[in-house]
């Protein structure tokens, strides 16, 4: 009996993510045949947003796992990020650390130098000690360890895309609890981007304690709140 369209289909659907996910683990395979047995992935949420910290997670799979429907944290949706996000946490053979660089110091070190800080701090809260690193991109903090940069490494390496899912996730937890905090600015929905909304409550009550006041707009707002304080007294 020939099987429906729609069998076929799915058939065919299974196949392709299969692929995709041996694909996703080829990397770490690669490595491993030179000799390394413990790679930690290693990405960053946050760069780019005008307030909240930035976050950066570590994480190491054990040998022959592969996570079903893992990728970027960007290609995701939020149910599709936070059930991974669970199954990655709650794994008793996943390892992983989390580090978080506040907005007042981004300002003083940079957003560079801040992704950096805590993507070490990330990989030093790891429970087992990593023998090689695996890092989005090609900027890498400085480390003893064996590393190497890779260009959509979220889209590319498995460890990589969890990473990216737990520091995605933990930021996001971050930046509603400063909603709780700042609830004129909408962090809730915007996790402190520069959308149209914050960028009109920023105009409006002007930046709060987690901006960084360091970053474009905000700086010229910080500016001229020092202008106006000197005026004054």
């Amino acid at each position: 009996m020939a099987k429906s369209k729609a069998a076929v289909k799915q058939a065919t659907k299974k196949r392709v993510e299969t692929m995709r996910l041996q694909r996703l683990c080829s990397i770490e395979d690669e490595i491993k045949k030179l000799g390394f047995g413990t790679i930690a992935g290693v990405d960053e949420a946050g760069r780019g947003p005008l307030a909240g910290p930035v976050v950066a997670a570590a994480c190491i799979l054990p040998d022959g796992l592969v996570v079903r429907g893992i990728n970027d944290s960007k290609k995701l949706t939020f149910e599709q990020r936070y059930k991974l996000y669970q199954d990655l946490i709650i794994h008793a053979e996943i390892c992983y650390g989390v580090g978080v660089v506040e907005a007042f110091e981004i300002d003083q070190i940079n957003i560079l130098q801040a992704t950096f800080k805590a993507m070490l701090i990330a990989i030093a809260r790891l429970a087992k000690k990593p023998d090689y690193l695996l890092f989005d991109g090609t900027q890498l903090p400085q480390t003893q360890i064996p590393c190497q940069g890779i260009i959509d490494g979220d889209l590319l390496c498995q460890s990589i895309a969890a990473a990216s899912i737990i520091a995605k996730v933990t930021r996001d937890h971050i930046m509603l609890g400063y909603h709780d905090l700042f609830p004129n600015y909408g962090f809730n929905e915007h996790k402190g981007y520069g959308t149209s909304d914050h960028l009109r409550a920023i105009e409006v009550y002007g930046p709060c304690d987690i901006h960084r006041k360091s970053f474009g707009l905000l700086k010229l707002k910080a500016d001229d709140l020092i202008l106006e304080e000197q005026t004054v007294s």
